[in-house]
């Protein structure tokens, strides 16, 4: 895990408003929210496990499925996830993500970030931070 410092540590965004803006942008709700935090992750690459910036978020007024959740920005950081080959090959399931999160677990949760990706994570974090000041 590579955390990257950024303007938008500690902002706080209506949850849908968030999403709307984030989504069009490349981003999901990842798998492992729960209903006071969670987190929103763009798939860098998926050639040798996978790599995501993830934004954390965490819920100031209400639960994440509620209506009208008001959540606060977290640190942003890079993460590698490396899983294991073989695990459920013969699974066929529509939804790709559904397969790997269900599925297979991490052989190395915290793998080593590749160096080649790293500017392209902080490049989104500025991106993000024009994107979400413009609000």
């Amino acid at each position: 895990m590579i955390p990257i410092p950024s303007k938008l540590e500690g902002t706080e965004f209506h949850l849908y408003k968030l999403e709307q803006e984030l989504k069009p942008l490349g981003y999901s709700i990842g798998g492992n929210w729960d209903y006071d935090h969670g987190y929103f992750d763009y798939k860098i690459d998926d050639k040798v496990g996978y790599q995501f910036l993830r934004i954390p978020f965490q819920a100031v007024d209400g639960q994440l499925d509620s209506q009208g959740t008001t959540v606060s920005i977290g640190r942003p950081f890079l993460l590698s996830h490396k899983y294991q080959i073989g695990v459920d090959d013969n699974v066929h399931v529509w939804n790709r993500t559904a397969s790997f999160n269900q599925f297979s677990e991490p052989v190395d949760a915290d793998a080593s970030f590749p160096p080649e990706y790293m500017d392209l994570g902080h490049s989104l974090v500025k991106e993000l931070e024009s994107v979400l000041a413009a609000d």
